[in-house]
């Protein structure tokens, strides 16, 4: 009679074996008694002894999981079980597809550990099947994978099988009077799934920070950026774009017949026990719906200060800010230079038992242990000063305010660090002597900003070089004059650059360093904003103070070898 392993489900192993007829009771009580004279688990004395078998166990363990347990030796898959699922996603999650039923778009998947809860609800959320998962012996699962999924198709592959069938060329010239069942059957197409699962697990692979998928009037584009630069792949048939298009917004929960109005969702993942979060922002555009997904890696994060990029003294400096009592201390960059980075690693080594902590993010990127995360929602309400100001009653040590956008968020700031707290933010500057002035345009009083303001650091993100493919040159005058210097200037210093390689995708360049300006409110500093002085004169002082500019910590980034003058040109400024 079959067992239910429904109801074997959390019960201790020796009482499922025993259900399962696996082994006696008397059986699993002398395994027992063994136990408490040897440190080894039940299953593998009752193996040594004798009574079961590795498979017997390993059932065991299924039921325990409540799963069911099958036999794969000399089990043959056909090619619709095959082509379910993309071999990648088979790879990635160890799980191999044994059966499949495409009118009920049921999917069986088997495991090599029961605990492997990522395979069933990635897979769900990926292909859209109804996802059932077994329990089988690992090395005949790994059989299975070698035999049949050890071949990786390519977006190349799918692209060419998606431009030669014709079932989706009804899609093509029918404008904003598209059939919905038409293109939510086309998003439900096993090549579709397949094409956009291979594009995710692409990017995520790459290291990319956003996927970006884009019609225009004669072509439809899928982009990803790595290290700050855009990079294309191969471009699916334009009458694809809207069949992708509602597969993303079919995973991220949205509204496939809304295609007026933007639309932002998530899609959470599992890939290799790491979390990723992908942010869905939908835009209707001329030519349909532009769709750009950002990935949220948190195992690609460094959330550490030792590992931002300060250099020893910059890193002292900045540790000595963020371990005042109160205050407001502001970074300050373009979108994507790391701002948020550096606020979380500040935050992540301030995050102890003693020390509560606020943070209101627009969205929260990354989700701390430790810190109490508000999501700001403009559309009830939720503004950067409400939540502000609801967190002063919350008997906070430290507040994050995800930017300072207006007045009312920078007054509620001074409040926050008048009141004994220590508020960290961001801002959207050119450099740090001038985010004084951008605060005072806000309509900050002088005097207030002069009594709060303990420091601000300017970042900015370079590309490193790529060490495969590194290579020493002696530079141009030309490139020399782009950074204001002479030959003289440089005669022995070294200049790297990379020649391209695989490792790069040949652009010489392989992941990314900050370059810092820590701008510190000294007196003297004090007195020049009381006095409104201009931003030339607080840079003059604060260089002659001993800051160190962008552009000077781009130039021992290049001296060091670590990044290019094509690179320190493109993100930094000259100073006055």
């Amino acid at each position: 009679m079959a067992i239910n392993t429904a109801q074997l489900k959390g019960r201790k192993i020796g009482r499922v074996l025993t259900k399962m007829g696996h082994a006696t009771r008397e059986q699993v009580h002398e395994a027992l008694a063994i136990q408490k004279t040897r440190k080894v688990k039940i299953g593998q004395l009752l193996i040594e002894i004798g009574y079961c078998t590795q498979n017997d166990i390993a059932a065991g363990l299924a039921g325990q999981a409540g799963m069911d347990y099958v036999d794969l030796v000399g089990v043959e898959l056909s090619d619709e079980v095959v082509q379910a699922i993309p071999a990648e996603n088979v790879q990635a999650f160890k799980a191999v597809p044994i059966e499949y039923n495409a009118t009920a778009r049921r999917l069986t998947i088997a495991l090599k550990d029961p605990n492997n809860f990522e395979a069933e609800d990635s897979l769900r959320l990926l292909t859209g099947y109804n996802v059932k998962s077994v329990v089988a012996d690992p090395d005949a699962v790994e059989a299975l994978i070698e035999k049949y999924f050890s071949k990786s198709e390519s977006v190349v592959d799918v692209v060419t099988a998606l431009a030669d069938d014709d079932k989706f060329t009804d899609l093509a010239n029918r404008g904003d009077s598209i059939d919905l069942d038409a293109v939510l059957e086309a998003a439900e197409d096993n090549q579709v799934i397949k094409l956009l699962n291979l594009v995710l697990l692409q990017a995520i692979r790459d290291k990319a920070s956003d996927i970006h998928f884009e019609p225009f009037e004669h072509e439809f584009k899928m982009r990803y950026r790595i290290d700050g630069v855009l990079y294309e792949m191969v471009p699916p048939p334009k009458h694809l774009g809207s069949a992708i298009t509602s597969r993303v917004k079919v995973m991220a929960n949205l509204d496939i017949a809304e295609r007026r109005l933007p639309q932002d969702g998530r899609i959470e993942l599992s890939m290799g026990g790491n979390p990723i979060d992908l942010r869905v922002a939908v835009l209707p555009t001329l030519h349909g719906e532009s769709v750009v997904l950002r990935v949220l890696d948190r195992s690609n994060v460094e959330l550490s200060l030792d590992r931002v990029g300060f250099r020893e003294d910059d890193l002292e400096t900045f540790r000595a800010l963020t371990r005042k009592p109160n205050g407001i201390v502001v970074v300050t960059g373009p979108t994507g230079s790391g701002k948020t980075t550096t606020l979380y690693a500040a935050l992540s080594e301030l995050n102890d038992i003693e020390t509560k902590i606020l943070t209101a993010e627009d969205p929260v990127e990354y989700d701390i242990d430790g810190l109490c995360q508000c999501q700001v929602n403009e559309d009830v309400g939720l503004t950067f000063a409400r939540c502000l100001r609801s967190f002063l009653r919350q008997d906070p040590d430290i507040i994050l305010v995800g930017e300072i956008r207006d007045l009312e968020t920078a007054q509620i700031a001074v409040q926050a660090s008048l009141t004994g707290h220590l508020v960290l933010s961001t801002l959207h500057t050119n450099d740090a002597p001038s985010s004084i002035v951008r605060l005072v345009d806000l309509g900050l009083e002088s005097f207030l900003l002069t009594a709060t303001l303990e420091g601000i650091v300017a970042q900015r993100l370079v590309r490193n070089v790529c060490l495969k493919c590194k290579e020493f040159y002696t530079p141009t005058e030309e490139e020399l004059m782009e950074l204001a210097l002479t030959p003289d200037d440089v005669k022995d210093q070294k200049f790297c650059r990379g020649t391209g390689c695989d490792n790069c995708h040949n652009s010489g360049y392989k992941g990314r360093m900050a370059l810092f300006e820590i701008f510190t409110i000294t007196d003297e500093i004090r007195e020049l904003i009381m006095s409104e002085a201009s931003t030339s004169i607080l840079r003059d002082t604060a260089m002659r103070q001993g800051m160190r500019s962008l552009r000077e910590s781009g130039l021992l980034a290049i001296y060091e070898g670590q990044t290019t003058i094509d690179e320190v040109v493109r993100e930094t400024i000259m100073s006055d």
